[in-house]
C-alpha cells in the first residue's frame, strides 16, 4: 500500500470497517457468561448489539446448546436466516474453521475435514463471506497469552491449554483451489484471513493464475504460534506489501487488540475486536464485544474519522462482484499486470 504525504488525514481516508467477532469459540461459556451467547436468540441479539454499537460486518460462529462450538450446517443455516432479518445491512462472514473448539476434555482443538468445510459453499440463505486459509501452518493461539489472559478461564486446565498449542490450519494447494471455486461459483466472496508475506504472496499467485478473480479483501492475523506476531515491524512489512485495492483489517488478540486497532485507525486501515479475540480491556478488566466495538468507533471520532455504514462496508468490500478476467482483476487490485510472452524488463500498468 501506498501513503502519499496526506495518508494520516482522516478526510483523504476511507470509512472504517468495525469487524464483530462476538461469538468466542475458543472459550467456554463460563469463561465470560455475560458476553458469550449459548442459545439462538442470544447469538442474534448480539449481532443486533454489535450492529448497533458501530460494527459492520459480523464474523460468525455458533455454538450449541452445551456450549460447545456447533459443527453443523444446519445451525449455521438457522442462524443465517435470522440473522438477514435482523441486521440486514450488515456483512455476514461466516468463520471458515466452522468451529475449532475441542469435543471434549482432552480432545484436539482441530478443523473440520476439507469436505465437511467446503459445504460452506452451500449454506442457506448464503453468507456475503466465508474466511479461507491459505496454506497450512501451525495455529498456536496460546503461545502469546500470558498468565493474566488466561486466568480463571477454562484455558487453564491443561487439556484445553494443550488442545489450542498443538491447533494448526489444514488449507493446502488443492483445498484452496477448489474452496475458492466453490465460493465464488455460488456468490460468497472469499475474505483472506493470512498469517505472513508468503501466504500473501500465494494470494497473488493464485490471482495470477486465474484461480480467483474479484475484489481482494484481507485480514492480517498477528496472533503468533505459527503466524506472525503483533509487532508494528511485522505489521508494515505486511501493509508495504497489500497492493492498493485491496482492502485490509488488521487483527490480533488479547490486550493487543486496542493498540493494532488504534494503529489501524489512524493508518486508513480496517479493524476487528469481539471476544473471539479477546476478553479484556485493561489489565484484568473483563470488555464485552459491544465495549470492545464502542470505544473503536470513539478512537475513530477523536482522530476525525468517519465510522462505516453497512451501505459504506458493502460499497468498500464489492461484495458480489467478481472481475473477468485476470488482467482485470490486477488492474484493479493495484498489481502490475502479468507479463506477456518475449516482454523483457520491468512491467507496469499504464
Amino acid at each position: 500500500m501506498h501513503f502519499h504525504d496526506d495518508a494520516l488525514f482522516p478526510e483523504v481516508q476511507e470509512p472504517l470497517v468495525i469487524t464483530a467477532a462476538p461469538y468466542g469459540p475458543e472459550w467456554e461459556p463460563a469463561d465470560f457468561r455475560e458476553d458469550l451467547p449459548l442459545t439462538m436468540d442470544e447469538h442474534v441479539q448480539a449481532a443486533v448489539d454489535c450492529w448497533n454499537a458501530g460494527a459492520t460486518v459480523l464474523h460468525i460462529h455458533v455454538r450449541e446448546l452445551d456450549g460447545k462450538g456447533s459443527k453443523r450446517m444446519s445451525q449455521f443455516n438457522e442462524l443465517l436466516g435470522r440473522l438477514r432479518e435482523a441486521v440486514p445491512e450488515m456483512i455476514l462472514q461466516v468463520g471458515g474453521s466452522i468451529s475449532f473448539a475441542p469435543e471434549g476434555d482432552g480432545a484436539d482443538a482441530k478443523w473440520l475435514e476439507d469436505d465437511a468445510r467446503h459445504m460452506l459453499a452451500e449454506l442457506d440463505p448464503k453468507p456475503d463471506q466465508v474466511t479461507i486459509a491459505i496454506n497450512t501452518s501451525q495455529m498456536n493461539i496460546v503461545e502469546l497469552m500470558t498468565d493474566d489472559d488466561i486466568a480463571g478461564t477454562s484455558f487453564e486446565r491443561p487439556e484445553v491449554y494443550e488442545a489450542y498449542r498443538e491447533m494448526y490450519v489444514p488449507a493446502n494447494p488443492a483445498w484452496v483451489k477448489e474452496h475458492l471455486a466453490r465460493l465464488t461459483a455460488n456468490g460468497i466472496q472469499p475474505h483472506f484471513q493470512l498469517s505472513s508475506i508468503p501466504q500473501l504472496e500465494t494470494v497473488e499467485r493464485l490471482i495470477r493464475r486465474g484461480h480467483y478473480m474479484g475484489p481482494l479483501n484481507l485480514t492480517w492475523v498477528a496472533i503468533g504460534g505459527g503466524f506472525d506476531g503483533p509487532n508494528p515491524y511485522n505489521m508494515m512489512n505486511f501493509i508495504n506489501r497489500v497492493p492498493d485495492g485491496a482492502n485490509l483489517t488488521l487483527e490480533t488478540l488479547m490486550r493487543s487488540v486496542l493498540p493494532v486497532n488504534t494503529m489501524a485507525i489512524a493508518m486508513g486501515l480496517h479493524t476487528r475486536c469481539g471476544n473471539e479475540d479477546t476478553l479484556w480491556g485493561r489489565k484484568g478488566e473483563k470488555y464485552t464485544s459491544v465495549q470492545q466495538i464502542e470505544q473503536l468507533v470513539r478512537i475513530a471520532k477523536e482522530l476525525g474519522r468517519d465510522v462505516a455504514t453497512g451501505k459504506d462496508a458493502h460499497d468498500l468490500y464489492r461484495i458480489g462482484q467478481s472481475y473477468g478476467s485476470v488482467d482485470e482483476t490486477l488492474a484493479r487490485l493495484g498489481y502490475a499486470p502479468n507479463r506477456k510472452p518475449g516482454q523483457l524488463g520491468f512491467t507496469f500498468h499504464a
